[in-house]
């Protein structure tokens, strides 16, 4: 039976470093699952619950293989977006074989060239994203953009410190985590937009290895 999911890539897939993000989650995406699904789980469902009441679409960014749609509520309805098409492809698959009727859409295209007008969102969730985008910048004014004011952004990643055991480990990774385009020394400051207010910070999974940022959209 035929995905009801577009597979055509939309308007916003964008061209920089795009070819080497994409090849390298081509070649992540059969083994995704079992090398990242268990040890993220609890740290995706964190993020998902921590969607506030009211918020009747979300965006997820970077939504890979689709690990985190079976969590979200029902009453939610949601559209992800992903570079990768051999990613996407997975997704797909898993909210047909789940039957979830509440994605909306799953889309190939750039998180830094959104292609929805303003405020088209309650909330956007971007989980271990902003270490793989070339231009965090961008991708975090985009999801700025496409979200209502008052709404919220999540984001969870790994982001560099300035002392203690998980820059250690970050910095003697930064080799390996380069070879699949992620930066592991990425820190929180550089997420600073105007017009965000960061309302909490908090550490899920792997011991704190991972934080989940909550920002509130307060103005352009």
């Amino acid at each position: 039976m035929a995905s009801r999911f577009a597979e055509a890539r939309q308007p916003g897939v964008g061209s920089l470093r795009s070819d080497e993000v994409r090849s390298a989650y081509a070649r992540l995406a059969p083994v995704y699952d079992v090398v990242f699904g268990p040890v993220l789980h609890a740290s995706r469902r964190a993020t998902v619950a921590a969607l506030p009441s009211g918020v009747g679409r979300a965006l997820e960014v970077g939504v890979g293989t689709g690990l985190s749609l079976g969590m979200y509520p029902p009453a939610i309805k949601v559209v992800g977006i992903d570079i990768s098409g051999q990613m996407l492809n997975r997704a797909r698959a898993r909210a047909d074989r789940l039957r979830l009727t509440n994605i909306e859409a799953l889309l190939e295209m750039d998180a830094a060239n959104l292609a929805w007008a303003d405020d088209s969102f309650d909330a956007a969730i971007a989980m271990y994203v902003i270490t793989v985008v070339p231009n965090p910048i961008a991708a975090m004014a985009e999801m700025q953009r496409v979200v209502k004011p008052s709404g919220r952004i999540f984001v969870v990643s790994h982001f560099d410190s300035e002392e203690g055991w998980s820059r250690s480990i970050a910095h003697s990774v930064a080799p390996l985590t380069r070879m699949v385009v992620w930066n592991s020394t990425r820190n929180k400051a550089s997420l600073s937009q105007p017009g965000l207010r960061l309302i909490s910070d908090r550490n899920v999974g792997l011991g704190g290895f991972y934080s989940l940022l909550e920002f509130e959209v307060s103005g352009r």
